[in-house]
């Protein structure tokens, strides 16, 4: 969160080179670019509502946007309830009163409440490392940069460990593809709609940022699971 060089430099430098406050990923925000608690605070309130407000649009305008196999729309999101979906995500609360598989694209899913949980919980981590900071040095007036301290936080410590538990899961035979939901017939001869969708790469930093919410209320099958399945039914004949 200080800006020093980490074996992670060389896969990030290409990225951070042109992300404001990051153009040196071993010096990030020199002094000019320092904050004052009142201009923190202020950032990370204009940063949340900007962030809410892109949430709010991305779910009412869901029918035009892509990866939306199931033709979800605006229609699936009433008014209130994307205002309290994009404030609870925002806000860190990821409080859910709908059906996910049946009310949000894979798109607003992945850009929106993924891109979420990253972002709520590396505006936690910058805000905890700017109050040590504010207690540590009682001289100095400035407690660092809200902008370079929220992409330190995603890109060096959340996205990473991210990355590694999604794979994890995916080798685990956790979901994540952007198919339509698959129409079964179970042995009973009843109709069943299996969700799917990039599930994986969500309940990664949702279990890590200690997120609320989920892709889906339903118990997702795993290939694994799948395959047992088969095996119990290739013996009941």
């Amino acid at each position: 969160m200080e800006g020093k060089r980490t074996w992670l430099t060389p896969f990030l430098v290409a990225g951070t080179r042109h992300l404001p406050g990051l153009r040196s990923p071993r010096r990030c925000a020199g002094p000019a670019e320092e904050q004052h608690w009142t201009r923190y605070a202020g950032a990370l309130l204009a940063f949340s509502l900007f962030s809410a407000v892109l949430l709010y649009a991305m779910q009412r305008l869901q029918r035009w946007l892509p990866f939306n196999p199931q033709g979800l729309s605006q229609d699936n999101v009433s008014p209130d309830l994307g205002f309290n979906t994009a404030v609870s995500f925002t806000t860190n609360t990821n409080w859910q009163s709908y059906v996910p598989e049946a009310t949000l694209s894979y798109f607003v899913q992945m850009a929106g409440l993924t891109m979420h949980n990253f972002l709520s919980a590396a505006a936690g981590l910058s805000i905890a490392v700017a109050l040590v900071r504010g207690f540590a040095a009682h001289s100095i007036k400035t407690i660092g940069n809200f902008l370079s301290d929220l992409t330190r936080a995603t890109l060096y410590v959340l996205l990473p460990i991210s990355i590694v538990a999604a794979l994890i899961f995916v080798s685990q035979g956790v979901i994540q593809n952007l198919h339509p939901y698959t129409a079964a017939t179970t042995l009973e001869g009843v109709k069943q709609t299996i969700a799917q969708g990039p599930v994986a790469s969500q309940e990664a930093i949702k279990q890590l940022g200690t997120n609320g919410g989920g892709f889906s209320t339903q118990t997702l099958p795993t290939r694994s699971r799948i395959r047992r399945r088969s095996r119990i039914c290739s013996r009941c004949f």
